[in-house]
């Protein structure tokens, strides 16, 4: 069996990874489609599995809708029963969202088998191979994240 060049390997771990970054866009806006809400409603329900809690001013800042769609889009997910507003108790004119404690009974069973598979592809490298995929994640997510700040401050609205 031939073995690839480094830039071969190269090329075959970027578009991978691009592979990756599609799929799971494709994977949630499914998901959203069940649920009744889209793609940009799905990036807003991540973010707050994974914070917990947000503003709406941070989730418009996350999505980079105005406040005006961020209400409408979190209008959609409290409809949909994903979410709840919640007053602020540090700012009385303010609110926080959550995730709707029943919407994890609805939500998690579809991410179910897909979690399971990714236990079990985790669970078949060494802790070696583990620490040099982890890195590579981490150090790829920077990247990303340097160039969306890049990016913001370039074509920053005045």
């Amino acid at each position: 069996m031939n073995r690839m060049t480094k830039k071969q390997l190269k090329h075959q771990v970027i578009m991978g990874a691009r592979e990756y970054g599609i799929s799971t866009v494709l994977f949630r806006n499914t998901v959203g489609s069940k649920l009744g809400v889209n793609v940009t409603d799905m990036e807003c329900l991540a973010l707050l599995f994974f914070k917990g809690i947000a503003t709406p001013t941070e989730l418009s800042h996350h999505t980079g809708l105005s406040s005006g769609a961020t209400t409408a889009m979190l209008d959609r997910l409290e409809r949909a029963k994903l979410i709840k507003r919640s007053a602020n108790p540090n700012d009385r004119r303010g609110v926080l969202i959550t995730v709707e404690k029943n919407s994890v009974k609805t939500v998690g069973p579809m991410f179910a088998s897909t979690r399971k598979a990714q236990d079990k592809l985790v669970g078949s490298y060494t802790e070696t191979e583990l620490e040099i995929i982890t890195d590579f994640l981490n150090r790829f997510t920077a990247i990303w994240e340097q160039g969306r700040q890049e990016l913001l401050k370039k074509h920053r609205r005045t």
